[in-house]
């Protein structure tokens, strides 16, 4: 009996430290997948990265979730009619396009919500797009060596331009300065966008525009493209105006116009000063009969 009691200890105890074993192995991988799958920004609850998320959440309920819902499920208005879209999933880089170019908060419903000046800061910005971002995965702002062009040579600004001419042009024009679309919307000009904003709008597709992925079109390909949109923006009108460089249909319009029409105003006053206009009566070239003496 002495010899079976010395034995059963020690595996009982061998058999209580492999599960102990096995239970710490497997908090282990827990705490390690929590980690990777968890969204970026959601950890460290007391860092700065928290921090700017619950003031983008404070930020989004004051001034967003009136139409796109308390906590971006999309909303609508108090007679059921849908007011914002879903922002679950649009990534960082919608909320800084949009809400950076003005467009977000939208003053009132339309075909188009049209550019205008900011209404939150740079910081409060950054704050509803950590928000957002951190809700679900989605398109993160990009670096700003991912749009920095300041050093792009000639031959990525002349791709840049055949990028932008193949999938750009049927909306934006060639030059950049946009065009109308149906439904009263419109390719807004790209004379006075960021380098920054054009990314993340090929990026996120803002309203009626297309999503540019990676897949789709390379960030380099990106980049390209930018560079000759800031190309155009840095070009000179050395002939005076441009006339949007809408080519020969805004050139054709001014010649009818402003040229035809002075042409016309001179021959009426040529016209109007010529020798038979000015022609007294009774004089030859006049048609009316010469006026009788006074017989007094």
């Amino acid at each position: 009996m002495r010899d079976a009691d010395s034995t059963a200890a020690p595996l009982w105890r061998r058999g209580w430290m492999a599960r102990a074993v096995v239970i710490g192995a497997a908090l282990v991988a827990v705490g390690l997948a929590q980690a990777v799958l968890m969204p970026r920004g959601a950890a460290g609850a007391d860092g700065p990265q928290s921090d700017q998320i619950e003031q983008g959440r404070k930020l989004f309920a004051v001034g967003c979730s009136s139409c796109h819902g308390l906590h971006a499920e999309g909303g609508t208005d108090g007679e059921g009619t849908f007011a914002g879209p879903p922002l679950i999933g649009v990534g960082a880089a919608a909320v800084d396009f949009q809400v950076g170019t003005g467009r977000m908060p939208a003053t009132q419903p339309g075909a188009q919500i049209a550019q205008k000046p900011p209404v939150y800061t740079e910081e409060e910005i950054a704050a509803l797009a950590a928000y957002i971002g951190s809700l679900a995965p989605g398109p993160a702002i990009p670096a700003p060596e991912q749009y920095d062009v300041s050093n792009a040579t000639q031959e990525e600004i002349a791709r840049g331009g055949e990028l932008f001419r193949t999938n750009c042009t049927a909306c934006h024009n060639f030059a950049g300065r946009g065009g109308a679309l149906p439904g009263g919307k419109y390719a807004p000009s790209l004379m006075q966008t960021s380098p920054r904003h054009i990314y993340e709008a090929m990026l996120t597709g803002p309203q009626q525009m297309p999503v540019f992925s990676d897949q789709v079109l390379l960030p380099q390909d990106k980049r390209d493209i930018i560079a000759y949109i800031v190309a155009l923006q840095q070009a000179q009108d050395p002939g005076g105006l441009g006339l949007g460089r809408l080519g020969p249909v805004s050139e054709g319009l001014w010649g009818w116009f402003i040229g035809i029409g002075l042409l016309v105003c001179v021959a009426v006053w040529i016209g109007a000063n010529t020798a038979k206009a000015k022609t007294p009566p009774g004089h030859i070239g006049d048609d009316r009969p010469p006026r009788q003496a006074d017989p007094d």
